[in-house]
């Protein structure tokens, strides 16, 4: 059985994700109902969050 620590460390981890996408405004008020149109949005806001946590080189 896992502790009560453990397991806060993995609630942290989906509730800063969660937090993240519903920084898209568009992700957190749904005004498309159709499935097509919410998942193109939802893997343009993880591509976003991806692209912006990747290490910037100067060149």
């Amino acid at each position: 059985m896992d502790s009560s620590q453990r397991l806060g460390r993995h609630r942290w981890v989906v509730e800063r994700t969660i937090s993240w996408l519903l920084a898209f405004r568009r992700l957190a008020i749904r005004y498309d109902r159709s499935a097509t149109t919410i998942t193109a949005v939802a893997t343009l806001a993880i591509t976003i969050i991806c692209a912006r946590r990747l290490p910037r080189k100067d060149y």
